[in-house]
């Protein structure tokens, strides 16, 4: 597609994932300038947008309403506005929504801006201590079942660290599940609520969590990073 100089901008901004002092100055810069933000949340945007004292319209951008959204979105663009969109902690597409929205401006032609940012996949693959030279993110791992244990039977069989983004209500399941399939002397680091003031960060074998945290009842946004040798 041949796109004329009325063409706005999409910008895909990464956001806090705990830390509001996170928001990059670029950041802060596309927000101000753009047209319409679409948010994940816009009640949470909302508390992001008011802390910088940036006032701009919102819409909703999530995986229940995206198919409509994405086409809405674009045609913004494709009449000379500024879109940013941002969801409610980190950046867009990883684990979240922003790829439909993403792929379908590619393919009209438009080329979206990324401002970098909060990522809680880096955060925890930094602060491991583990190797880092060849990681593998697996996201979530599917929530039960034969599809669960078969992806964990696949990445076991892989050398590289591996990282996870888990469900506090599956992590008891997810530690039995590593020691099944990958062992009991994996290495893990747990990040939970990374950035935040009350961040934690838990070292050990998948055996040695596996037992100390038998029964826990988990809270928080969290990111499990595993390295072992297959």
């Amino acid at each position: 597609m041949n796109l004329d100089q009325q063409t706005g901008k999409l910008s895909l901004v990464a956001t806090p994932i705990g830390n509001l002092e996170d928001l990059t100055f670029r950041a802060v810069r596309t927000l101000q300038s753009a047209d319409v933000i679409a948010a994940e949340d816009t009640r949470h945007a909302r508390k992001l947008l008011q802390h910088y004292e940036i006032s701009k319209p919102l819409t909703a951008y999530h995986m229940h309403n995206e198919h409509k959204q994405t086409a809405k979105l674009l045609e913004r663009v494709l009449h000379g506005e500024h879109v940013a969109m941002l969801t409610d902690g980190g950046t867009p597409c990883i684990s979240d929504p922003g790829f439909l929205l993403v792929r379908s401006a590619v393919e009209m032609g438009i080329e979206p801006e990324v401002i970098p940012g909060p990522s809680a996949l880096i955060h925890a693959a930094v602060a491991s201590g583990l190797p880092m030279h060849e990681f593998l993110f697996a996201g979530f791992l599917p929530p039960k079942g034969e599809k669960r244990r078969k992806r964990l039977g696949d990445l076991a069989r892989r050398a590289q660290t591996l990282i996870f983004y888990e469900s506090p209500y599956r992590m008891e399941r997810f530690l039995e599940d590593i020691v099944e399939t990958i062992g009991d002397n994996a290495k893990l680091v747990i990040v939970r609520e990374a950035t935040k003031h009350f961040e934690e960060r838990i070292r050990g074998t998948a055996g040695e969590l596996k037992q100390r945290y038998a029964g826990t009842r988990w809270k928080g946004e969290i990111t499990v990073v595993v390295h072992h040798s297959a």
